[in-house]
């Protein structure tokens, strides 16, 4: 970061290892999504301690793009870096299916750790993927996803790096087969459990029994899905450890988007939406703005100097 924000605390510690202290001191811990630095910035000054990079948010805000693995790799580490530059919160990444086989898992891996990420997760839906709660996912065989799971915990040049391992499977192949999947992945190395497309507090109290490990189990809590809006004290009674709130942000903006949009055509002025908006001063407030134009004036003014001792007139 050019100029350090006066608000923000010194980060102490690799990323991994702050998310792994949020997670030990929040039960269950809100991970939020954010679509680009900028949001990073708003949920770090709210209090957030973790956020998320989500694909599906990635494809459709950056690049215009259903949620069908239509990214890539290098698409992911790009934002991964844009937002870290950015922000010291220890950021989760979603990375599909790895984008490729074991080796491009092992470069993913180095690559996440390198550009400031914190933890990813690595899902057991074929190359081909869909959302989470889409209908006709195709789920790739135990042995393929442990292979994934070992490949990342291989790979990860620090061990406090989270891997998280998301099974489908629930959708798929029912409660008891999630599980054993579950289990399979924690064995492999995962440090915890994404379990997809939950539909009851008590799916998740069996995925937190079966694992039988504390700080082991994500919840998605994803808008108008197969999950309800659990509140993170429900969560907490069935001992998930953090939730994920992916695209909550990024549907507000866009509807947002949508009415400014709309209003301009229909009123031709945004006077009716000026209420809803970030104000300017707000917007200098998150950026540190006048911290930078501070700078500016310094700089302008030691030019004028050192032109003033150099015996020529400033024009």
């Amino acid at each position: 970061m050019l100029i350090a924000r006066e608000s923000a605390p010194k980060a102490v510690g690799t990323p991994g290892q702050r998310l792994r202290a949020a997670l030990a001191a929040h039960q269950p811990l809100p991970i939020v999504g954010t679509m680009n630095p900028y949001c990073a910035l708003l949920a770090e000054r709210a209090g957030h301690q973790a956020i998320y990079l989500a694909g599906g948010g990635m494809a459709t805000y950056s690049h215009g793009l259903p949620d069908l693995a239509l990214t890539t790799m290098t698409e992911v580490l790009q934002e991964v870096r844009r937002i870290t530059d950015a922000c010291d919160l220890p950021l989760m990444v979603d990375v599909d299916t790895g984008f490729g086989g074991m080796l491009n898992i092992a470069r993913l891996v180095k690559g996440l750790i390198k550009d400031g990420a914190a933890a990813l997760h690595i899902e057991d839906q074929v190359t081909l993927k869909r959302c989470g709660h889409r209908p006709n996912k195709a789920i790739v065989g135990t042995g393929e996803m442990v292979d994934r799971v070992k490949s990342c915990v291989d790979a990860r040049t620090d061990d406090a790096f989270l891997i998280v391992a998301r099974t489908d499977s629930l959708a798929n192949e029912g409660l008891q087969a999630a599980l054993d999947r579950a289990c399979a992945y924690v064995e492999a190395g995962a440090d915890m459990v994404f379990a997809e497309a939950c539909a009851s507090l008590d799916q998740y109290r069996a995925f937190v029994d079966a694992i039988g490990r504390p700080h082991a189990v994500l919840a998605n809590i994803t808008e108008f899905s197969m999950t309800p809006a659990f509140t993170l004290q429900e969560l907490r009674g069935a001992g998930v450890a953090a939730a994920l709130f992916p695209l909550s942000a990024n549907r507000a903006m866009a509807e947002a988007a949508r009415k400014v949009y709309e209003t301009i055509l229909r009123d031709g002025s945004v006077k009716a939406m000026l209420p809803d908006m970030q104000t300017r001063a707000q917007l200098y407030e998150v950026l540190n703005y006048h911290a930078y134009e501070r700078k500016y004036d310094a700089l302008q003014a030691a030019d004028v100097r050192d032109g003033l001792r150099g015996g020529t007139e400033p024009e």
